[in-house]
């Protein structure tokens, strides 16, 4: 019987011993994999987080990427919880998505800027710009308004004065070459060349497509215009979670000097950091 006893004893202990390492184990998996879901744009932003995922991951962070092609789902999905944060608009994009869908999303950090091109499509050259002729522009009101303002900075239109950053088609002034101008879901504009003269396009979608800021577009949005001080785009996140832990290693990462080399190196001025 003592030797029963004692043999239930040992193995008690032993099994003490085991679960307790076991638990250890456990703990330290998950200490090591702690997941960070983040949407965002193909192109540069999932390219971007790409570079940040072995220096999340060196911090004992895993990132998990979620790609989407729309300017809608990302923040549709951050706000359902399905997302820890996105990384695809910019911050009047932000605002303007909030009060049309009653959500309360905020941003943390601005990580880079996009430049707004005007793309030749049927017409090569803005010096050979014929009455009528046919311009694509994005629909959302914010992208729409830059592409606004970068038609107006080149002459081609007029704007009623003040509009600034509201401005839609309906406040062009003063149109005297009678420009078709035409909305187009952000995401379809460089398809869009083959059928119209010229298309404004976001700098995301451009890079998507092929196209080389620097070297296709007829013009650009200054450096130091308005847009690029207010269409930085930025790391957005649901109210309340702006101090976990994930989400400032998250930005820690993205505005990390390995990053920056990255995007100059890479997107040759069709995406600037801004950090």
């Amino acid at each position: 019987m003592k030797k029963i006893a004692l043999t239930l004893v040992l193995l008690s202990l032993l099994t003490a011993v085991l679960g307790g390492c076991a638990k250890d184990n456990n703990d330290g998996k998950k200490q090591s994999n702690k997941k960070i879901v983040v949407g965002a744009s193909i192109t540069p932003h999932a390219e971007i987080l790409e570079k940040a995922k072995s220096i999340l991951a060196d911090k004992g962070y895993e990132l998990d990427i979620v790609e989407y092609n729309d300017y809608v789902q990302p923040n549709v999905a951050l706000d359902a919880g399905d997302l820890d944060a996105n990384y695809f608009q910019h911050q009047p994009y932000l605002d303007q998505f909030n009060e049309e869908r009653g959500m309360d999303l905020v941003s943390v950090a601005i990580i880079h800027y996009e430049p707004f091109g005007i793309y030749p499509g049927k017409t090569k050259s803005l010096d050979d710009l014929k009455d009528g002729a046919e311009i694509a522009i994005p629909n959302d009101g914010t992208n729409e308004a830059r592409a606004l303002l970068l038609l107006e900075a080149q002459g081609l239109i007029k704007l009623t004065e003040g509009v600034g950053l509201e401005a839609t088609i309906i406040d062009i002034a003063e149109n005297s070459r009678n420009l078709v101008i035409h909305e187009i879901e952000a995401a379809q504009l460089a398809r869009s060349l083959q059928d119209v003269d010229f298309a404004v396009i976001n700098g995301n979608y451009a890079i998507q497509a092929g196209l080389n800021v620097s070297k296709d577009a007829l013009a650009v949005e200054d450096k130091d215009s308005e847009a690029a001080n207010i269409y930085g785009n930025v790391i957005a996140v649901r109210k309340g979670d702006e101090d976990r832990e994930e989400i400032k290693a998250l930005v820690e990462a993205l505005q990390s000097d390995e990053v920056k080399e990255f995007i100059e190196s890479t997107y040759e001025g069709a995406v600037v950091p801004k950090f």
